[in-house]
């Protein structure tokens, strides 16, 4: 199987949930059976609205489209891919490759988490919305990881959409069923960092950058500022560019900072936690939820986007409303206040993710819609 991710490559060298996600679909597909090969790492997005620059990405990835059928078809019959696997496409990171190089090789076609946003068809990215709405309407499946994304793209796909439930591919915590040790995580953190063990731990991790990422930090600093009840400190995990807007947003609140964590080092800290707290205003759905609720942490976040397909009422997870730091607060002081509760809304968590969210379920998924393909 020939990969390709046109908004960000899964070996790109600047972690994300984006990157994170394409190199778990890898894995996936590897454990449903396929050998999988990254075919490209031409990065098709333009964030900008820029037409001219839009255009030399369209003739360059059709450029590399032609050249790359090409090379395959210079290989032995067996080494050629019989199935090319696109994962995130959508206006402003449209597929200009997949389609051209299965057409020519003759091979199915399949797409992952591709979005439809009506209001683009005629914006500055609207010949990347045609281009995105030529590849699902050819593809011979269409996997959608929301339920908001299923029902935007379901007009274009029809009876060759399929649900892909998101999941963790990567967390040794998560499949291990007796959890983390969270008093020796809590006590090694708190040796490492000077902090106070008896105070409650809220974490959220993200990047910081400006647009949804910095409304979600300045949301959480609201909804903080309104917090009473048990001693709490804020940890959070992440950097980026908008870092001074995010520091500025939580002045005089007992905020952390731990700036970009390597992934044995965000374990321990999802591990010493006591309550998972992030908005997510307009996520996909926020991989930082599956990681957080694997290790046993209850979430508190908002109802956008397409987080409440990662977050489940009375499952572990509070959603309350995204234009309400009284209700994010409210939510918060309720799981501080009882630590019993708190306890066990972490183990259902846990239950949940193992149960909904896993890498076999993925692979089960995958699985059985692509090899009919062949």
């Amino acid at each position: 199987m020939a990969f390709y991710a046109p908004m960000k490559a899964p070996d790109h060298p600047v972690p994300s949930g984006d990157r994170r996600i394409g190199r778990g679909l890898m894995a996936a597909l590897e454990t449903a059976g396929f050998t999988v090969e990254l075919a490209c790492r031409f990065r098709a997005w333009e964030g900008q609205g820029d037409p001219a620059r839009q255009a030399r990405l369209r003739r360059a990835g059709l450029w590399l489209a032609e050249h790359l059928a090409a090379s395959f078809v210079r290989r032995p019959a067996a080494e050629r891919p019989r199935l090319w696997f696109t994962y995130h496409l959508y206006h402003k990171a449209p597929d200009w490759l997949g389609l051209a190089v299965s057409a020519r090789l003759g091979i199915p076609y399949a797409v992952a988490e591709a979005s439809r946003a009506l209001k683009q068809a005629d914006g500055p990215w609207s010949d990347g919305f045609a281009a995105a709405d030529a590849a699902m309407a050819r593809a011979d499946r269409v996997f959608a990881m929301t339920a908001r994304g299923a029902r935007g793209v379901a007009p274009v796909v029809g009876n060759r959409l399929v649900r892909l439930a998101p999941f963790l591919a990567d967390d040794p915590v998560a499949c291990d069923p007796e959890g983390a040790d969270r008093a020796a995580a809590r006590a090694a953190l708190a040796a490492a960092l000077g902090l106070d063990p008896d105070r409650r731990w809220l974490v959220t991790v993200a990047m910081m950058r400006p647009g949804d990422k910095v409304a979600s930090f300045q949301a959480l600093a609201r909804a903080l500022r309104g917090l009473d009840g048990p001693p709490w400190s804020l940890l959070v995990a992440g950097d980026g560019r908008a870092r001074p807007e995010v520091e500025t947003a939580f002045a005089g609140l007992p905020v952390v900072f731990l700036g970009a964590l390597e992934e044995t080092a965000l374990s321990r800290l999802y591990a010493a936690g006591d309550l998972f707290v992030w908005p997510g205003l307009k996520e996909g759905y926020g991989m930082v939820f599956l990681e957080a609720q694997a290790h046993g942490l209850p979430v508190v976040a908002c109802d956008s986007g397409g987080v409440a397909d990662v977050v489940h009422e009375g499952q572990g997870g509070r959603l309350v409303p995204p234009d309400s730091p009284e209700a994010f607060a409210h939510a918060v002081r309720d799981e501080l206040a009882d630590d019993a509760a708190r306890a066990a809304h972490g183990r259902q968590a846990r239950a949940m993710v193992a149960a909904h969210h896993d890498l076999a379920r993925a692979a089960e998924t995958l699985g059985s819609a692509l090899h009919p393909l062949l």
